[in-house]
């Protein structure tokens, strides 16, 4: 144990350049004046600049780094880089440089990235920035190329965000404005600032990278666009918490010691609920640290599945008919103290601090839920909300019955009805006693009270998480913007508490979000439903939402309208690509094996009535199969002529939903023409791997 301890201590962080390694490599005063920023907000002073970025070149050089990149987050929800060498040429020689200059300012081609109008093709110029406040890091890769990466914002040469991180540094600065605020009204004089602190849980499926070599959808697109349903799929529930295979076990060693070594602190690893699906769990971390991390995460599980012969799959619904993978986002408030402000203490009732920003939180939620779901939004995230394996496409608050009760009585809502802490008895004389919680867990919930924070499970697994984490920063500031006015106008807490309570009591649902009930009572209490991303968008253009955004200087006009053309122009080709794919994949692959198998039928059929017998199960299957065959065609015609009459239309959201409309239904159809050609074609005459294969053969 100490042999692993040791050695756990000697890989955790060694890739990060982080405080511990600042404070030892840099002079006092800088690191000091560097702290004044990252601590306090303070502008960064462009004088330390070129010591640290001395301090840090040496550092990496020493780790066997050769290049270095600003390492940044466009709107495309991926990260991007563009490397450059330490070396400069000198008396025929080389130097290895790295300046102050060169580590707060880069520039790249800001009119290749989604920019949703911002910029143009003739507008190439875009700068990237030096986020002082999230450590720079080691990359090594396999090929082995070892870079310096540096965490910076990416904005346009007229100063918009052209990025997801820059939203969320400004939202957090909004956030804590606003928290601050509210703490003064209750006579904390102390607290400085207030920073979200988020903790992901990631899943992902493992499968063998041969046979998904062999999907091209599955590499074009991320899922499989047709698929039969194996013998077995996860009804056995067999699969959830189970041991975990040796392969997948050796993956999850390498994986985990990449993490590590990032300064990733990855946790909770186990087999999730599908056959090949997994999770990965990180500790709370600041917001951005915790999206850096994320996509940290999400890059090297597929860099480590590829080195281990294998592909990880980060798409929502992969496949049909078991569960989808999703992101689940744990949300708290804590101050540069370290107090959690939505710890409820063994009183909530009486806590008037987690009162507040409790009901603040869920009074965020019901007044913008659109947004909320808009950060869920995604084409590939469509197929998994609200199907019994993730929150419906609607925002609603668990928070259990034990805790409303308790806020409903501090309200003088009602008389105080509380359980307290129940005793389970096992019936097992030699197990200890255990306590329950104040609530039970319900993961039917799109927004649940886990504790002592709240979780947002309705990101998708694909999913940037900076989005939501901007998105649910923002809307918490703007309540507690209300709070502090009320508070510093001389309203009592509990009188703020009890109306933001009634006026939002709506949206707290403790019951299954999945029952069917749910959604005429949710339709009942004026509760909106997203179907679809489409509808998501709309919520993002609003009046209400842009002038929300620039209320608290997160996004302008301009740079709220960008966000819904990318969104919009991500759904659409989306739909494209895999609309494509599915009409090449039918015209190449399966159309011809199921002629090949018809021809094979026909033969036998004729051979048998050759000498004079009958062929009742070759005429009944050729009839099938001859049905299918003409049905795909057709299905493929018909694919081929939506895309054509939809091919080129411009990027709006009428437009994203006339390819939902005409694309999709389309889609599914043929999907099940070549779902039952499959279940009855020869496995050696089906062209590509089936699900039965891929789930189970790793």
């Amino acid at each position: 144990m100490k042999k692993s301890q040791e050695m756990l201590a000697d890989v955790f962080g060694q890739n990060v350049f982080s405080d511990k390694i600042m404070r030892m490599r840099l002079p006092q005063n800088v690191y000091r004046a560097l702290h004044r920023t990252i601590d306090e907000g303070a502008e960064l002073d462009p004088a330390i600049a070129e010591v640290i970025a001395s301090a840090m070149k040496e550092w990496a050089v020493e780790r066997g780094a050769t290049h270095y990149t600003h390492w940044f987050q466009p709107m495309n929800g991926q990260t991007a880089e563009k490397q450059d060498a330490f070396l400069t040429p000198h008396d025929g020689g080389v130097l290895l440089e790295f300046t102050g200059k060169a580590l707060i300012r880069g520039e790249a081609d800001a009119s290749s990235f989604p920019s949703g109008g911002l910029r143009a093709t003739f507008e190439a110029r875009g700068y990237t920035a030096w986020d002082c406040t999230a450590p720079a890091f080691i990359r090594e890769d396999p090929n082995g190329i070892v870079s310096l990466c540096i965490p910076t914002a990416f904005c346009s040469y007229a100063g918009e965000a052209l990025d997801t991180r820059t939203p969320l540094l400004r939202a957090q600065e909004a956030l804590s404005r606003q928290a601050v605020r509210v703490l003064r009204c209750l006579g904390d004089t102390r607290t400085r600032r207030v920073k979200a602190k988020v903790g992901l849980e990631q899943e992902y499926f493992l499968i063998d990278r041969e046979l998904y070599r062999r999907r091209r959808d599955l590499i074009y697109t991320g899922r499989t666009l047709f698929g039969a349903r194996p013998p077995k799929g996860q009804e056995m529930e067999d699969q959830y918490y189970a041991a975990i295979r040796q392969r997948v076990s050796e993956f999850m060693a390498e994986f985990n010691e990449e993490l590590w070594k990032m300064g990733v602190a990855a946790k909770t690893q186990h087999n999730e609920v599908a056959p090949a699906q997994h999770e990965v769990a990180v500790l709370f971390d600041d917001a951005v640290a915790a999206c850096d991390q994320n996509q940290l995460t999400m890059m090297l599980l597929r860099k480590v599945a590829a080195r281990r012969g294998m592909a990880a799959l980060l798409h929502e619904k992969p496949f049909a008919g078991v569960s989808g993978s999703g992101k689940h986002n744990n949300w708290s408030l804590a101050t540069d103290e370290g107090v959690n402000l939505l710890k409820p203490g063994d009183h909530p009732e009486e806590n008037t601090t987690f009162l507040l920003f409790f009901t603040a939180v869920i009074a965020a939620v019901d007044e913008h839920a659109g947004l909320l779901r808009l950060a869920a939004a995604s084409a590939s995230n469509d197929h998994r909300l609200g199907g019994h394996e993730a929150p419906t496409p609607m925002l609603s608050v668990f928070i259990g019955d034990a805790l409303q009760q308790m806020v409903e009585h501090a309200c003088g809502l009602s008389e105080r009805v509380f359980r307290g802490h129940g005793e389970i008895s096992t019936g097992v004389a030699t197990m200890p006693k255990l306590f329950t919680d104040d609530t039970d867990r319900n993961r039917t919930s799109p927004f649940a009270f886990t504790g002592n924070k709240f979780e947002f499970r309705m990101l998708g697994s694909s999913e940037s998480p900076s989005t939501l984490n901007t998105v649910l920063a923002t809307v918490v500031a703007d309540q507690l913007a209300r709070v502090a006015d009320r508070l510093e106008a001389g309203d009592a807490p509990i009188a703020v508490v009890r109306d933001l309570f009634t006026a939002h009591r709506r949206v707290i649902f403790n019951g299954n979000s999945y029952a069917p009930e749910w959604r005429a009572e949710a339709a009942r209490r004026g509760l909106k439903e997203y179907p679809t991303t489409v509808e998501a968008i709309e919520a993002l253009t609003s009046e209400e939402s842009i002038a929300l955004f620039a209320r608290h200087g997160v996004l302008t006009r301009t740079e709220v309208l960008s966000r819904a053309v990318v969104r919009e122009d991500a759904y659409i080709k989306t739909l494209r690509i895999e609309a494509r794919t599915m009409a090449k994949m039918m015209q190449e692959l399966v159309l011809p094996a199921a002629m090949r198998w018809q021809d094979a039928l026909a033969l036998q059929k004729a051979h048998i009535e050759a000498v004079g017998a009958a062929a009742p199960v070759q005429s009944q299957q050729l009839a099938f199969v001859g049905q299918r065959v003409c049905a795909l065609a057709q299905g493929i015609d018909e694919l081929n002529r939506a895309l054509g009459a939809l091919d080129g239309t411009t990027i709006s959201c009428e437009n994203a939903r006339a390819w939902r409309d005409g694309v999709l239904p389309v889609m599914e159809r043929l999907r099940e023409t070549s779902d039952a050609l499959e279940r009855v074609l020869p496995r050696d005459m089906w062209p590509v791997p089936t699900y039965g294969e891929m789930l189970f053969h790793i």
